[in-house]
């Protein structure tokens, strides 16, 4: 797939750019090598005043930033300044605690002295996705550069002028060459990337076919890997939830960046007290959303990402109804130009339909009817992901109780699942393995080296 931008909202080309040549990539690679030598004996806190900055042009040209994301991925003007703001509070979160994170850990032997220190591990290579094309790439870099590791990443094709915009602000911020790089390469060259004797680390964010060759081609290399993937999240109504509150927020899990988030609620499963309240509820609220230019900040309704994956939704909401799914809502491409669909609700999902397992990554809301709490949580917990999931009850201690027995990586409670900063993320089975963000994201790539101090007069 070339690196080109293309804007959603209307189809046209906007700019193309070429993959790197192989003497190009030779180069890159053996810079980011070359920088990790002197980068890695950078203070904490030089390293820090190169990432505040880096937040700080983030915070003061929003706009700038903001701009390519709506061109490039069609994300509405809001969602992107949100998006801008976000990536500066995680890069500034690891500036004012990355030294901490990774201070010595004195041991307690007994004789003699031990410790554990933290050491980074080289040059890092990180392929990233489309959908936060800044936010991906803050929790990728921004603790790894603190931890004086050096990145080099392939970002989506789709959105190449946001991988040179982040390239360039590590550079502007005054991190030296080789610290960021941004590389144009192609799916063959990826390969050569993880062969490399110089790479150490590998991180991926992006969908279960990519991650099955990028692991397995880390681990023929026996090199660290963390994969950040998809998921199928659960968003539970018990019986006693706050219904209004209930459905506020699964409007927002399903249509926060048009659902195209691997922790946008995918499954609601509402108890049969409430299903039909919420149901119509849920329906009149996703039709009132409207279509229009996503740098107009009175669209509620943006274009997918690309039309590739328009069509793929189309087809997936297709291959359910043809198995016995009804739209309950929308389940349509909207004729405008651009690349828009309907938000769309689909019910009467049996276990045997190809859409009870995949994930639909898009303005598409499944909706189950479960008896009870238990019920709920079985079918919940009844899917090849396990990245979030949410509960809604006006019970706290009952909401915890059922975050205890849901197979997830993260669970919220009277909220959609969701990041922030110092909170880890992550998930289990098909949803990958690794964590990032907190002080759990920045000790993925970091050698825990231990070193023991023996008295000299030790016996032998």
């Amino acid at each position: 797939m070339p690196y080109q931008s293309i804007n959603p909202a209307t189809g046209d080309v906007l700019k193309t750019f070429k993959e790197l040549t192989k003497p190009q990539l030779e180069k890159s690679i053996k810079t980011a090598a070359a920088c990790f030598a002197s980068w890695r004996l950078t203070s904490f806190s030089r390293r820090a005043a190169v990432a505040s900055k880096a937040a700080a042009i983030l915070r003061q040209r929003v706009d700038e930033f903001a701009r390519p994301m709506t061109l490039e991925m069609g994300k509405r003007i809001d969602e992107a300044r949100g998006e801008v703001a976000v990536s500066a509070d995680i890069i500034d979160y690891y500036a004012e605690n990355a030294g901490r994170f990774l201070a010595p850990q004195r041991l307690s032997p007994k004789s003699g002295q031990a410790v554990i220190e933290s050491c980074p591990l080289g040059v890092l290579f990180g392929v990233q996705p489309w959908n936060f094309p800044y936010y991906q790439l803050a929790r990728f870099a921004a603790p790894n550069l603190m931890a004086g590791n050096v990145v080099m990443v392939k970002h989506a094709g789709c959105v190449p002028q946001c991988a040179l915009a982040f390239e360039r602000l590590w550079r502007e911020a005054g991190a030296p060459v080789g610290a960021y790089t941004n590389l144009f390469i192609s799916h063959d060259q990826v390969n050569e990337v993880i062969d490399d004797r110089r790479i150490q680390g590998v991180a991926l964010t992006g969908g279960l076919e990519a991650a099955r060759g990028v692991a397995a081609r880390a681990g023929q290399n026996v090199k660290k890997s963390t994969m950040e993937l998809g998921g199928n999240d659960a968003f539970i109504v018990l019986a006693d939830a706050d219904l209004d509150m209930a459905v506020k927020w699964a409007v927002w899990a399903k249509m926060n960046n048009l659902g195209q988030c691997c922790v946008a609620a995918k499954r609601f499963i509402v108890v049969e007290e409430l299903y039909e309240r919420f149901l119509n509820q849920f329906q009149a609220a996703l039709a009132a959303f409207m279509p229009g230019d996503p740098m107009d900040p009175a669209t509620t309704l943006a274009p997918m990402s690309t039309e590739a994956a328009l069509r793929q939704l189309l087809a997936q909401v297709r291959r359910a109804v043809a198995n016995g799914a009804t739209v309950a809502l929308g389940g349509k491409r909207i004729k405008r130009p651009g690349w828009f669909m309907q938000p769309t609700i689909l019910t009467n999902i049996k276990r045997a339909n190809p859409a009870f397992r995949e994930e639909l990554f898009g303005p598409v809301a499944l909706l189950f009817r479960v008896k009870d709490e238990d019920r709920a949580v079985a079918l919940a917990n009844d899917s090849d992901f396990g990245l979030g999931a949410s509960v809604f009850t006006q019970d706290v201690a009952r909401g915890q109780r059922v975050a205890s027995r849901l197979d997830t990586g993260m669970v919220f409670i009277n909220h959609p699942t969701w990041t922030a900063a110092d909170l880890p993320f992550g998930g289990i089975r098909n949803s990958g393995y690794g964590r990032e963000l907190s002080a759990l994201g920045i000790q993925e790539f970091v050698n825990k080296k231990l070193v023991r101090v023996s008295p000299i007069d030790a016996a032998a």
